[in-house]
Parts: structure tokens; C-alpha cells; sequence
């Protein structure tokens, strides 16, 4: 199920050609031509899906891995020091192309701060009632 005014299906389906790191069946990984950092890969699947919420159970169940065997790699050819994996859902979250995508970024020692912030600190009372509001959905 692709969505014909969608990029993102576009891309990973090779009608847009791009730098491509990988590919199979259900996903293409390529090159983000707006990186973060040098190497910066999106995992995109083949079909279109709006967000996480929207994965089916074989994407969702496969893709965490193949962000792994990404990442590994990388740390081999580019010698970066680690790397982060961000997914974003919804606009408010910074999701600017509605086709689930996972972002693999490189770090380098030295380099940027980047997917960071400022800790903060509720009360054990916030944090129960917090998450008892979050399990009457699940």
C-alpha cells in the first residue's frame, strides 16, 4: 500500500532515486540529503505508513533490528562514536514527512549536542498519577 502523493513512498519504492545504503523487500535505507551529521541514514518502509502508530506488526516487528545492523556499520566504516536512533510522530513532535521514518544519526566525539534536553524533576505523586492516566489507555 504506497500513497501516490507521498515522497517518502516515492523514495523507497526507487521512483526518486537517492544514495541508497540498503534495501529488501520491506524497507530502503538511504542517506538523509538534510543531515544532521556526516552519514545520517532514514530507514524508510516500502509502504506508506503516517507514523508509528500506524506500523503493521511485521515493519515494526523487523525494523528495530535492521536500525542495528545500520548502526554497526556505521561505526565500522565512518568510525563514529555511537549513534542515535530519533522517530518522530506528529507535527508538535517535529514529524515533517507523514511516512514513518527512523532516523539513524552518527556521532562523532567531539562533535555536536544533539536529541538532548534539560531533565526535569516531578514528584513521585506527578509521576504516579501520570502514569495511571497513561494505563487506562493501554
Amino acid at each position: 500500500m504506497k500513497d501516490e502523493n507521498c515522497v517518502f513512498c516515492k523514495i523507497a519504492n526507487g521512483e526518486i532515486f537517492t544514495a541508497t545504503l540498503y534495501e529488501d523487500d520491506l524497507f530502503r535505507v538511504i542517506l538523509d540529503l538534510g543531515p544532521a551529521s556526516r552519514g545520517h541514514a532514514l530507514i524508510l518502509p516500502k509502504n506508506h505508513f503516517a507514523d508509528v502508530c500506524a506500523l503493521d506488526q511485521e515493519t515494526s516487528s523487523k525494523v528495530l533490528a535492521l536500525a542495528a545492523k545500520i548502526g554497526t556499520a556505521m561505526k565500522k566504516s565512518l568510525n563514529c562514536a555511537g549513534f542515535n536512533l530519533v522517530q518522530n510522530n506528529g507535527q508538535a513532535a517535529g514529524q515533517t514527512v507523514f511516512h514513518f521514518h527512523l532516523h539513524i544519526i552518527p556521532r562523532y566525539e567531539g562533535g555536536p549536542r544533539m536529541v538532548s534536553w534539560e531533565p526535569q524533576s516531578p514528584s513521585q505523586e506527578e509521576l504516579a498519577q501520570l502514569a495511571e492516566c497513561i494505563k487506562k489507555e493501554l
